[in-house]
């Protein structure tokens, strides 16, 4: 175990405050302190992400109901934020322990320079022995800079702190492969080694204050585990099952790396089994730094679709050279960020006339100007290759969607050519793309609010489409 540990804890709006009086729940909030003050003497260094704001305003303003208009909302958001971080900074001053407010859009990690002062800001709060308190800054979001739900957030927020573990606070013990509510042979689910092939009910309906819902923590698993997080799902409602959890994790990673010998493999067999949870294991190749915010701190613009030579080379560490592009869709500008789309090139119809593949000249190929005009919708029929493809990355690209429609599928000398002048040669330099493993790319990528239906998430490939369980 390293010197100072971090836990990130995760509580939705249903743990914060009561759905139909909106009145703080105060038994829940104050274990939590406890808990959270205890793991800090003890050497770990903690983060709460906490929903609640717009449910304390609720109360404040004695309305019924969460508001459908963006507005009032965000009226509301502005009211609630300061009931919010008021109650948590009484309740852990009860214990003398500072805490400090953090609130987050989309936009503050999209730039590097901000999202390195995020990364730089919280950990010099750690370091202080402050409590950071992150929610998103609902006030200012609107749904192209939304995370989508605190769940999304705080596996972002545990990925740029490097965070050793990220509790989901929910209002049940575990995952079950059925609805335990409906089906009392319902089993736990306590260990999850391969999201993707995860069978697991999700069927309860979300809360009505909240966004997320079950599927939702599904989705922020697979976030936080692809960057080396270990993320557990248990019951809000006894936060002090977070010390005997991490007592247990920690105690098998011991085991495990003494497993070699009698005394370890003794030793994991005679562990006290911790309160029920699931508890979904991290991966063994994690993507750490910036290329984890290529992949989830910004949001893609367009699509570039490459050959299996371009993916192949990608894997090889090189760039993305424009002979290996197929396609493109959307429409970005340079420095912007795009997914890569693996697909399958479709061969040309032999044509005596056909000179695609000799060298583009001026006269044929006009060049560009960078005016605003360039940046067009762009029109893609993707009559270029077969099949969906599937997304392998993400990257920053050197050119507009535009010019590489033009260069896409010529060699690197050809560009001046075509365009009247060459940035580079590459596409995407290669520390500027930042790719899946190979066992991630069946996992659905950061989700944005635009995906969000009425509150939910849209399912992603492979997750039932079901109703969701409570935030």
């Amino acid at each position: 175990m390293k010197k100072h540990p971090i836990i990130v804890i995760k509580l939705g709006t249903s743990s914060i405050v009561d759905e139909k009086t909106h009145q703080p729940l105060l038994s829940i909030l104050a274990l939590l302190v406890e808990t959270a003050v205890s793991l800090r003497k003890n050497g770990y260094r903690v983060i709460i992400v906490s929903s609640g704001a717009i449910g304390m305003a609720l109360e404040k303003m004695d309305l019924e109901r969460r508001p459908k208009h963006l507005p009032q909302v965000q009226a509301l958001a502005a009211i609630g934020q300061c009931r919010l971080i008021a109650l948590w900074d009484q309740l852990f001053e009860r214990l003398r322990q500072p805490v400090a407010q953090i609130l987050l859009t989309r936009n503050d990690i999209a730039d590097r320079t901000q999202y390195l002062n995020a990364q730089n800001t919280i950990g010099e709060l750690l370091n202080m022995g402050v409590i950071p308190i992150v929610n998103e800054n609902d006030t200012l979001s609107v749904a192209e800079i939304k995370f989508g739900d605190n769940d999304t957030l705080s596996a972002i927020t545990a990925g740029m702190v490097g965070a050793d573990y990220l509790f989901l606070m929910t209002d049940v013990d575990c995952l079950y492969d059925k609805n335990p509510r409906q089906y009392p042979d319902a089993k736990a689910i306590e260990v999850v080694e391969d999201i993707a092939a995860l069978d697991a009910d999700v069927s309860s309906a979300g809360s009505a204050l909240g966004t997320g819902g079950m599927s939702t923590k599904i989705v922020a698993a697979k976030l936080a585990t692809a960057a080396g997080v270990t993320t557990v799902i248990t019951r809000s409602s006894k936060p002090s099952n977070i010390y005997s959890i991490v007592d247990y994790a920690e105690a098998l990673k011991a085991a495990k790396r003494s497993s070699t010998t009698d005394l370890g493999r003794e030793s994991s067999k005679t562990l006290t089994p911790p309160p029920l949870h699931t508890r979904f294991l991290p991966s063994e190749h994690p993507i750490r730094d910036r290329h984890f915010w290529l992949l989830h701190g910004l949001a893609p613009h367009g699509t570039i679709y490459v050959d299996h030579g371009a993916a192949g080379a990608l894997q090889n560490r090189a760039g993305l050279l424009p002979v290996g592009i197929v396609d493109v869709e959307g429409n970005f500008a340079q420095q912007e960020c795009v997914r890569i789309v693996e697909v399958t090139r479709r061969k040309p119809a032999t044509s005596s006339t056909d000179h695609s593949s000799g060298p583009v000249t001026p006269a044929s190929q006009p060049v560009l100007s960078r005016t605003a005009s360039s940046f067009g919708p762009l029109a893609t029929n993707h009559a270029s290759f077969d099949g969906p493809g599937h997304e392998i990355g993400r990257a920053l690209v050197n050119y507009s969607a535009v010019e590489i429609k033009r260069i896409a599928g010529h060699r690197s000398v050809d560009i001046t050519h075509i365009l009247g002048y060459a940035d580079s040669e590459y596409v995407a330099i290669r520390e500027n793309v930042a790719l899946l493993e190979r066992g991630e790319r069946t996992r659905p990528v950061t989700p944005v609010a635009s995906a969000l239906l009425g509150g939910h998430t849209a399912p992603s490939p492979g997750t039932p489409t079901t109703p969701l369980a409570n935030s």
